[in-house]
């Protein structure tokens, strides 16, 4: 698994002092949309490796950090960068954009 988990105990660590831009999946189990992003983002996980860090946290596990965050639907895709969210996105969408949502904010796929 290429994916990151995440928990309320390890979010600061693992996301708001990482030193890579991290994407946060916030899901659960039996929510459909977010089972169906999942192996993308696993491929984008791959594909970015070392230009960004992609972790789900589970809801329904961890739920202070959603709640603190205002997370009120899933899937919520937070991207964070230099220990800040720099950019926001909620429910699913295919594997293409998310690649142009990063590429938005300046993480680009290395194509080739």
């Amino acid at each position: 698994m290429a994916t990151v988990k995440v928990t309320d105990d390890s979010f600061d660590a693992d996301v708001l002092k990482s030193s890579t831009p991290v994407l946060v999946d916030f899901w659960a189990e039996w929510c459909g949309p977010c089972k169906q992003i999942g192996p993308a983002l696993e491929q984008i996980a791959d594909e970015l490796a070392g230009q960004v860090t992609i972790a789900k946290i589970n809801i329904d596990d961890s739920p202070l950090i959603p709640s603190k965050l205002g997370v009120k639907g899933i899937p919520t895709l937070m991207l964070f960068k230099d220990g800040q969210m720099a950019s926001l996105k909620v429910g699913a969408m295919p594997k293409g954009k998310i690649l142009e949502w990063l590429a938005e904010t300046g993480i680009q796929a290395k194509i080739g």
